[in-house]
């Protein structure tokens, strides 16, 4: 509860909004906003809400929730995150905490035999790059044919039409950076 007054005050300092100001916006009293900002007392969700829309934030950012990449920038193995699968089988994993201020994403595909990228990487404004870690992966850019085996590196504008596919029996795996994320 500490952290939540501190992100107000805060948030309230940086607008330059004064704490009269701020709980008339908000339609509380500036006893109760000052409770709030130390910590003493604990706004109802509608408070909350309504505080997070008068300081042009969200009630998320003023939680905290996306401290966490801050707070732990570690992601073990088995904490990777499932996004999503294409209609061939290919799954794609969060590589990274969610944070709206990143400025790249990181994921990793994994293929299974035959599958391709469709439905899960499009042509977009930004620039990517991969790394295959295991397998072998066709890549089609433009038209233009590329094959990349393990430990092989691929980095391209991402505006470019482009399409990957497995072209072995068995699973490849690719580490997947795209900026700005977009995905």
């Amino acid at each position: 509860m500490k952290r939540l007054g501190e992100r107000i005050r805060r948030k309230r300092e940086a607008l330059h909004l004064k704490l009269n100001d701020l709980s008339k916006k908000v339609g509380i009293s500036s006893s109760a906003l000052s409770q709030i900002e130390k910590a003493k007392a604990f706004p109802s969700i509608l408070t909350l809400k309504n505080i997070a829309d008068s300081l042009n934030t969200t009630v998320g950012e003023l939680i905290g929730e996306n401290e966490t990449l801050l707070n732990q920038p570690l992601i073990k193995t088995d904490q990777k995150k499932f996004v999503k699968k294409n209609e061939s089988g290919t799954k794609l994993y969060l590589l990274s905490h969610h944070d709206p201020h990143k400025q790249m994403e990181t994921y990793e595909l994994e293929f299974v035999s035959g599958s391709d990228s469709k439905g899960i990487m499009t042509a977009h404004p930004g620039q990517e790059f991969c790394h295959v870690t295991e397998g072998k992966l066709a890549i089609l850019l433009d038209g233009k044919p590329y094959v990349l085996e393990t430990g092989d590196s691929f980095y391209f504008n991402s505006n470019i039409t482009h399409n990957a596919q497995n072209i072995i029996e068995g699973t490849t795996r690719v580490v997947w950076v795209v900026t700005p994320p977009n995905i």
